[in-house]
């Protein structure tokens, strides 16, 4: 028997529907920004709203072949670059940022519908093709999940920026925790050190209320339910859930809202070591 893994298959019309309502909804969402909120620093480090949507477009151009702006040796250095995905994505955010916001949101609706008509043209044997993606190979539509979530995660970054918040549940936000459960062994085992043979529920409130469970065997994994209570429990929104992996906000700054049940001490410790996202 095989131990390769068995790549991700996903359905190609719900999820390119999904994909197209984000890139709507992240056009209206541009549309009725000011100057001034385009100019908005997000909780990026070194990003403003502009920045965002100058990724935005880098990536999608980079999956229709056009190539970025500038060459890694325009790039100014950044603080916040630290690794060579920053160092390329840099390539379009410097290079788009003498651009006027207007500008940059016709490029980014100019290279989403010219991705539109590329998915739309794909078959879901396309779909089902091995592809490599940013977690590792898989399949063509895991790629195209994890570009629903970084489009999601990116658009809320956007409202955080602005003050403008928007719907977290339904479809678009349930691929994209998809992608985001899926690191969450890392971030207990590895990043929040959790001991072998202890579990962890998330008991998530809020737009994606759930119970999520890892358990400790040898390394970290999410597992369906725990046949005990858990080590320790997390309650809390999953609206700061998401952030806290993403990087975009911190556990001792929302202390308050994290409640603890079971071993506190390692509760705390995991809710400080959440972020894993790129």
């Amino acid at each position: 028997m095989s131990d390769a893994k068995q790549p991700t298959l996903i359905d190609r019309e719900p999820l390119t529907a999904a994909l197209f309502e984000e890139w709507d909804i992240l056009d209206g969402l541009l549309a009725g920004l000011t100057d001034e909120q385009w100019s908005s620093p997000t909780p990026l480090p070194g990003w403003t709203v502009h920045d965002v949507v100058a990724h935005l477009i880098g990536i999608e151009s980079m999956l229709s072949d056009v190539e970025p702006p500038l060459t890694a040796d325009e790039v100014p250095d950044s603080p916040h670059v630290v690794n060579a995905i920053g160092a390329f994505n840099e390539r379009w955010v410097a290079g788009l940022r003498s651009h006027s916001h207007a500008e940059v949101l016709s490029r980014f609706r100019d290279i989403v519908r010219t991705r539109r008509e590329a998915l739309s043209a794909m078959t879901q044997d396309d779909f089902d093709a091995p592809s490599m993606t940013p977690v590792g190979p898989d399949s063509y539509g895991r790629f195209m999940r994890t570009r629903l979530f970084d489009c999601w995660f990116h658009e809320h970054d956007i409202r955080d920026a602005v003050g403008l918040p928007g719907e977290e549940g339904g479809p678009r936000a349930e691929y994209s925790f998809a992608e985001l459960v899926g690191g969450l062994g890392f971030a207990v085992g590895k990043k929040g050190g959790a001991p072998d043979g202890s579990t962890v529920t998330f008991a998530l409130t809020g737009p994606l209320a759930r119970d999520i469970h890892v358990a400790v065997h040898g390394r970290a994994a999410v597992v369906p339910a725990l046949d005990a209570p858990a080590t320790t429990t997390l309650r809390l929104d999953s609206r700061l859930f998401t952030r806290l992996c993403g990087g975009r906000a911190s556990a001792a700054d929302h202390a308050g809202e994290i409640e603890v049940l079971g071993d506190e001490a390692l509760g705390r410790q995991i809710a400080a070591n959440l972020a894993f996202t790129i």
